[in-house]
C-alpha cells in the first residue's frame, strides 16, 4: 500500500492523475505509458511487479491487475504478483532480488494501491520513478519500479488498516481492469512500433 504524498513541481509535470470515470482515461494512460516506455532501451526486458495481498480488499489492487494481465499470456513482459502468487511485504525483497538476478538491467513497472485525499479516491496515477510500497501503512519496504501506476482506493491519514479492510471491492475491480488493459495495450503498441522500426532499419 503506497502513501500518496505531495509531489514536487517536476513530479507534477511528469505525473498523470486521472479519475477512473473520465471517458478519455484509456487513451490518456496509454499515451503516458508510451512516453515512458519510449525511454527504455529496445533490449531491456519489461518486468511488471504487482504489489499487494488478497487478504485485504483495499490492498488487492496489485494482485487483481497481475491476474488480469496473466490472462493475456503476453510474451512482451514478465509478471510478478497475482492472486495465486501475490507479492507483498513478506516476500517483496526476495522477489526484487530474484528479478535483478534473472534479468540484466530490466525496465520495471510497479503497481500498487494507494491511499489519498477524499477528492482523489478513484483516480489512477502514472508516474516516473519508483513507488514506495508499505508507506501507506507505515512499513519500510524497498522502492519498486522505473515507473509506477497506483490506484487511489480510499482515504488516507487515519486508521489505515481499518480503511483498507473497508474499501469497496467494486472500485478496486474497476481500477484494476483499467490498469491491466491500458498496460497491455501500451506495451503491445510499443513492441509493435519497435518491431516495425527494426524492420525498416
Amino acid at each position: 500500500m503506497t502513501q500518496l504524498s505531495q509531489p514536487s513541481k517536476q513530479q507534477q509535470l511528469s505525473c498523470l492523475k486521472i479519475p477512473h470515470t473520465d471517458p478519455e482515461i484509456h487513451s490518456a494512460i496509454i499515451h503516458r505509458l508510451l512516453f515512458y516506455l519510449s525511454q527504455a532501451e529496445d533490449k531491456q526486458q519489461v518486468i511488471i511487479v504487482c504489489i499487494g495481498t488478497d487478504r485485504s480488499t483495499g490492498d488487492c489492487l496489485g494482485p487483481l491487475v497481475g491476474t488480469a494481465l496473466a490472462r493475456y499470456k503476453s510474451p512482451w513482459y514478465h509478471l510478478f504478483g497475482t492472486l495465486d502468487e501475490p507479492v507483498h511485504a513478506v516476500n517483496l525483497q526476495e522477489t526484487l532480488s530474484s528479478i535483478y538476478t534473472l534479468y540484466d538491467n530490466p525496465f520495471v513497472i510497479g503497481i500498487d494501491a494507494c491511499l489519498g485525499q477524499s477528492s482523489s479516491v478513484g483516480c489512477i496515477q502514472v508516474a516516473s520513478g519508483p513507488l514506495k510500497p508499505g508507506a501507506g501503512v507505515h512499513k519500510e519496504l524497498p522502492p519498486v519500479g522505473d515507473i509506477h501506476l497506483t490506484g487511489i482506493v480510499n482515504v488516507g491519514g487515519f486508521m489505515e488498516y481499518f480503511v483498507l479492510q473497508n474499501t469497496r471491492l467494486s472500485l478496486v475491480m474497476r481500477l484494476s481492469e483499467i490498469i491491466a488493459s491500458t498496460l497491455q495495450g501500451a506495451i503491445q503498441e510499443w513492441k509493435t512500433r519497435s518491431t516495425l522500426v527494426a524492420r525498416l532499419d
